[in-house]
């Protein structure tokens, strides 16, 4: 019977260091990202979804970029990368030239040409 109790709390105890490790694992930091409408949020946001990023919210109005992700799996630096990729400038990396013209009219945060 001790045996069995003894092993039982092994087996709590582990689950417990297992969860505590996980929560460790998760970090949340924000960055400012350029845009300019309900479009530029999707594109933003989805951009941001890569392997190891739990969630991404981007405010139209204050410009930022909120992303919960696990720093095992990824990092901002990642997020910024593929942000700038899908035509976004944000703090850290500057979209191209080609790239920024591939968005459409509207999501021209350069010009201030959103009508909507």
């Amino acid at each position: 019977m001790k045996r069995f109790i003894v092993f039982l709390l092994f087996i709590i105890s582990s689950f417990s260091l297992a969860s505590a490790q996980q929560k460790k694992d998760i970090a949340t930091e924000k960055m400012r990202v350029e845009g300019n409408c309900d479009m530029c949020k999707k594109r933003i946001e989805n951009a941001a979804y890569i392997g190891g990023v739990k969630e991404a919210v981007w405010d139209q109005h204050t410009h930022l970029l909120t992303v919960t992700y696990r720093p095992s799996k990824t990092s901002m630096d990642e997020v910024a990368k593929h942000i700038a990729h899908a035509g976004y400038d944000n703090e850290k990396i500057k979209a191209t030239e080609a790239e920024y013209n591939k968005l459409p009219k509207c999501c021209a945060y350069k010009t201030a040409t959103c009508d909507h």
